[in-house]
C-alpha cells in the first residue's frame, strides 16, 4: 500500500476550508436570517446572502456546530412538488439563551429567551416594585439565575427593560415616572452588577420598554418586513414611542428619541408629570380611560387588565364607549402628528392601545386619516401588535445582538 497522501482528498479539504473562510464573514447575516425567520431552507439562504450553494451549506454547517441553528438535510417534499426539497433550516431548540427581564408600574418579570424570540422559561410575575432599583434588580436576576439552574441551560447575555427613557452612553433611567425611583438611577450599572453577582455571563443591555417592544416586533411580529416602523403602546401606565428606521432602532443621539408620551394633543388637558398639559401620557393611557368612565380603579389586579377588560366585556355600556371614543381621539390625534413628521411605512400599536383598535379600528384610523397628510391615502396600515411580552422579547434582542453580529467570535471568546 502506497504511502503516498491522496491529492484528491487534500484537495477536497483545501476547497471546504477555503469556503468556510469565504464564509465567516457570512455568519452573523445568515444567523439573522435564521433568527428572524426569513430563511427557512438553505436555498432561501444562498439566495438571500449571494453566495453560492456550497458556500452557503459551509455556513449552516458552522452554525449547527455552534449549537445556534439546525439543518434537516432529509425534509420531507410537499405533495404535488418536484425536485429535491431544500435543507430546512431552523433554530436550535436546545441552544443558548439569554435572561431577560422587564420591570413596570405594576410588577417585574425574569424569562430566558432563546433565537427565533422563543421565551423558553418565565419566573412568576412580582407585583410589587420596590423604591430601590437594586433590590427589584436583584429579584429579578435571582429568578433569572433560579431559571438557568432549573433548566441547565447556557446564557450567552442578559437585557433588561424598563418604563423609561434610557440615556447613553450610561445606561441611566431618566424619567421612572410612574415607578418610584429617583430619576438618574444607573440602572445598566445596578444591573450589570446583579448579573455578574449571580455568576452569569455574557455582555449586558438596558433599554426603554417600547423601544424593545418595537424591536421585537419588526423582528418576531407585526412589524416583520417594514422598514420604517412607528410603534406607539400604553405600558401599565403612561404612553411610550419607538421608531425603527431602515430596519434599526433610532434612539436618537443619546437614547431619549421618541418620548411620545409627551406629545399636547389636549391643550387644556390634565396636568402631566413633564409639568405640561394635555400630553398622551396622562390622556391615552389606562388611567385616563378608567377616570373617564367614572370608574375607580381597585388594587386587585393592574390598571391595563383593568382597562382592557373594561373595552373588551363593557364596550357597548354609553359610558365605557364615550370614554373610549374620548381616548380614540386624542390617540388619533398624536399618531396622525408623528405619521405626518415620520412618514413610516407602517404604525403598530400596544398595550390599551391594541385593544382600543381592536374594538373600533374604524374610527382609529378614520381620526388618523383625517389630520394627516400622508394618511389621507389610507397608504399607512395601523396593526396590533402580536406578541406576548415584546418587551421581554425585545431585552432579548439587545442581548443576542453580539452573536448575531459575530456568531463565532461571541460564543468562543472568554
Amino acid at each position: 500500500m502506497s504511502g503516498k497522501a491522496d491529492p484528491r482528498a487534500a484537495g477536497e479539504r483545501t476547497t471546504s476550508r477555503a469556503r468556510l473562510e469565504r464564509g465567516r464573514g457570512a455568519l452573523g447575516p445568515a444567523l439573522e436570517l435564521v433568527h428572524t425567520g426569513r430563511a427557512p431552507t438553505r436555498a432561501v439562504l444562498t439566495a438571500e446572502l449571494g453566495v453560492t450553494r456550497a458556500t452557503a451549506g459551509a455556513v449552516a454547517a458552522e452554525l449547527e456546530a455552534l449549537g445556534l441553528i439546525r439543518v434537516d438535510a432529509r425534509p420531507t417534499a410537499a405533495a404535488g412538488s418536484q425536485g429535491r426539497p431544500s435543507h430546512r433550516l431552523a433554530v436550535a431548540e436546545e441552544g443558548p439563551v439569554v435572561l431577560a427581564a422587564q420591570v413596570h408600574a405594576d410588577g417585574f418579570r425574569a424569562a430566558l429567551v432563546g433565537l427565533g424570540g422563543r421565551i423558553v422559561a418565565t419566573a412568576p410575575a412580582r407585583e410589587t416594585v420596590d423604591a430601590d432599583p437594586a433590590k427589584v434588580l436583584g429579584s429579578v436576576v435571582e429568578a433569572g439565575a433560579d431559571l438557568l439552574r432549573t433548566t441547565g441551560r447556557r446564557c450567552v447575555g442578559a437585557g433588561l427593560a424598563v418604563p423609561s427613557a434610557v440615556a447613553e452612553p450610561d445606561g441611566l433611567a431618566l424619567n421612572p415616572l410612574h415607578l418610584a425611583w429617583p430619576a438618574g438611577a444607573p440602572v445598566r450599572r445596578i444591573f450589570t452588577e446583579c448579573v455578574r453577582a449571580a455568576g452569569i455571563p455574557g455582555p449586558v443591555f438596558t433599554g426603554n420598554d417600547v423601544n424593545l417592544a418595537a424591536l421585537a416586533e419588526h423582528r418576531h411580529g407585526a412589524g416583520r418586513g417594514a422598514r420604517d416602523l412607528l410603534c406607539v403602546a400604553t405600558g401599565h401606565r403612561g404612553v411610550g414611542g419607538a421608531l425603527v428606521l431602515d430596519g434599526r432602532l433610532h434612539t436618537g443621539s443619546s437614547g431619549l428619541a421618541l418620548e411620545v408620551g409627551h406629545l399636547t394633543v389636549n391643550p387644556e388637558g390634565r396636568p402631566c408629570h413633564c409639568g405640561s398639559r394635555g400630553c398622551l401620557d396622562v390622556e391615552a393611557d389606562p388611567l385616563a380611560l378608567l377616570t373617564a368612565a367614572g370608574l375607580d380603579p381597585g388594587p386587585e389586579v393592574s390598571l391595563l387588565q383593568q382597562a382592557n377588560d373594561l373595552v373588551r366585556d363593557h364596550y357597548d355600556d354609553p359610558a365605557v364607549r364615550t370614554a373610549a371614543e374620548t381616548l380614540i381621539d386624542r390617540l388619533g390625534l398624536g399618531l396622525a402628528g408623528l405619521v405626518n413628521i415620520l412618514n413610516p411605512d407602517r404604525v403598530i400599536l400596544g398595550g390599551l392601545h391594541s385593544t382600543l383598535l381592536d374594538a373600533d379600528p374604524t374610527r382609529l384610523r378614520a381620526v388618523v386619516a383625517q389630520r394627516s397628510l400622508w394618511g389621507q391615502s389610507g397608504g399607512v396600515p395601523i396593526l396590533s401588535c402580536t406578541l406576548a411580552h415584546n418587551s421581554l422579547v425585545g431585552a432579548a434582542e439587545l442581548a443576542w445582538q453580539p452573536v448575531l453580529d459575530d456568531p463565532l467570535g461571541a460564543l468562543t471568546r472568554d
